[in-house]
């Protein structure tokens, strides 16, 4: 199988500090090693996707990142990981908090089982954003005018979320991740779900968002990894085994089980 071709995704000018910076992170479930000594930065400027055959630490990583394995009871979590210089571990951070600034998107869909306008401004609400209706309305526009969605459910906000097509209410969450106001947004496999227009729509979605959020895709979909990302990182068996300019990944590899994955010789 031929390597995906890398889009031409204009590579950022500036080298801008690091949005995130992982550092060394390590993820036990139990006594089982998950991860291992993973450091990547996530810049704001940029899409990085995270590749690898099932099981290989990908979705893992990408959870350390807004402390989702805290959900876990056997999860442990060694390392160190920064939020515009802020330990994200630290006694000071407010999980909750933390997660409102990395917003996450999930595999399936899941949007509330309330209408598309309380989709929306459930997380403004009680974050505390917004003073009464009008503020709101301004917030849960502008949230599904980004996510691409307004023009099909303008007239239409009173219904339930769960009523939309799977891909609109992917936007949908995405637009409910956006609202608010995050400074990441996590996507893991965020089209695995979806029909090939549908992920056409959230691939054009996330070009559009890059610059204004640091975006970081899992994705099992090297094309898809390819088209949308500036930056690559190559797991196999909860190591990072290559991380650098997509480009670089899939057309010049460095390490010959990276030329291996992307050549379709296992994954």
């Amino acid at each position: 199988m031929p390597a995906p071709e890398p889009q031409d995704t204009a590579e950022p000018a500036t080298e801008r500090a690091p949005k995130m910076r992982a550092s060394n992170v390590s993820v036990f479930y139990g006594d089982k090693q998950a991860l291992k000594d993973v450091s990547i930065d996530i810049h704001d400027d940029r899409v990085t996707a995270f590749i690898g055959p099932s099981g290989c630490g990908k979705s893992t990583f990408l959870r350390t990142l807004n402390r989702m394995n805290d959900t876990i009871p056997s999860a442990r979590v060694t390392g160190h990981i920064e939020l515009e210089g802020e330990d994200i571990h630290a006694s000071a951070m407010d999980v909750v908090q933390l997660r409102a600034r990395v917003g996450m998107v999930f595999q399936k869909p899941n949007p509330f089982p309330k209408s598309i306008y309380e989709n929306v401004a459930y997380g403004p609400r009680i974050h505390g954003l917004g003073d009464g209706k009008s503020d709101m309305d301004v917030i849960v526009e502008k949230s599904l005018k980004r996510a691409g969605l307004w023009d099909e459910v303008k007239d239409r906000l009173q219904e339930s979320g769960t009523a939309l097509s799977g891909g609109q209410q992917q936007r949908l969450c995405i637009a409910r991740a956006i609202a608010v106001d995050p400074e990441v947004i996590l996507m893991d496999e965020p089209c695995s779900a979806l029909d090939p227009i549908a992920t056409a729509k959230i691939e054009e979605l996330i070009h559009e968002l890059r610059g204004r959020y640091a975006i970081a895709i899992v994705t099992h979909n090297m094309q898809q990894a390819a088209r949308v990302s500036q930056r690559t990182a190559f797991f196999h068996l909860g190591e990072l085994i290559e991380y650098g300019k997509t480009k670089d990944i899939f057309t010049n590899p460095r390490e010959q089980r990276t030329t291996d994955y992307i050549t379709g010789r296992y994954g």
